[in-house]
């Protein structure tokens, strides 16, 4: 699967980092989720990945008081966010920064759908203790189904990114030799008064970098308004829908 640079991905986040709170209510329902399928455990030390602005940081150091509390994010920018005690590291999830067997929970939320998956959750095995545990919330194929179906009535660019199934994540993480493997899927929809308002949520956390077969000069008004009409066919009484298509995958090691 391609994905964006690892330097546009950066940038992305980097302007987002201001904005993302504010738009990002699916992200943290998302967290919750991830959270809710936690097992009974007791972590000293907890990584973070992809910590974003911290939201599921304060969850996991309520849950977790007495671990060892680490936040890393690829964007300096949001780690600036992260109002929390915590060692704070600016890092790949591809290129962890930490010792082998040096975590009891790895914990992911939206972040890995910006990696190549087997080379992430490779990183999340090596660097967790015996029977440490990797819990990860990604996105599947039917994400933002409703933005390819409405820009494929006005070009063949990609606009969105490509996702694993869960077949797909739980095969990678058997390759991996995790002793447990264990996945769940949710589909959440999200809703918004107009197509503009649409994509100023998409662009606000950060997610609007496809990678390879993008477009890369600016969209005519008269194609824009294609695709407005076009997602307008999809309205529902909420609003325009927007999906995630979520899989959550908790890994023993």
């Amino acid at each position: 699967m391609t994905r964006p640079s690892k330097a546009r991905i950066r940038q992305s986040f980097e302007r987002a980092a201001p904005t993302y709170d504010g738009a990002a209510d699916v992200q943290r329902r998302i967290c919750a989720q991830l959270a809710a399928g936690l097992p009974d455990i007791a972590p000293k030390r907890f990584l973070d990945a992809g910590c974003g602005t911290g939201h599921a940081q304060a969850d996991l150091q309520s849950r977790y008081p007495t671990a060892l509390a680490i936040g890393l994010d690829l964007s300096p920018a949001m780690l600036r966010q992260l109002g929390l005690p915590c060692i704070r590291l600016a890092a790949d999830l591809e290129h962890l920064p930490l010792a082998d067997a040096s975590l009891d929970l790895y914990w992911s939320s939206l972040a890995v759908q910006w990696c190549d998956l087997a080379t992430a959750l490779g990183e999340a095995r090596r660097t967790l203790r015996s029977a440490g545990l990797a819990a990860m919330a990604s996105l599947g194929p039917s994400t933002f189904r409703e933005l390819r179906q409405a820009f494929s009535t006005v070009d063949r660019y990609r606009h969105t990114l490509s996702f694993h199934n869960p077949d797909e994540i739980r095969e990678i993480a058997d390759n991996l030799a995790f002793a447990s493997v264990d996945t769940k899927e949710n589909t959440i929809i999200a809703h918004y008064p107009d197509f503009k308002a649409l994509l100023r949520a998409v662009k606000a956390i950060g997610a609007n970098q496809v990678g390879d077969g993008r477009r890369t000069g600016l969209m005519s008004r008269a194609a824009f308004l294609r695709a407005e009409a076009a997602y307008e066919q999809l309205r529902e009484p909420a609003g325009l829908p927007l999906t995630y298509d979520v899989i959550y995958l908790y890994a023993r090691k």
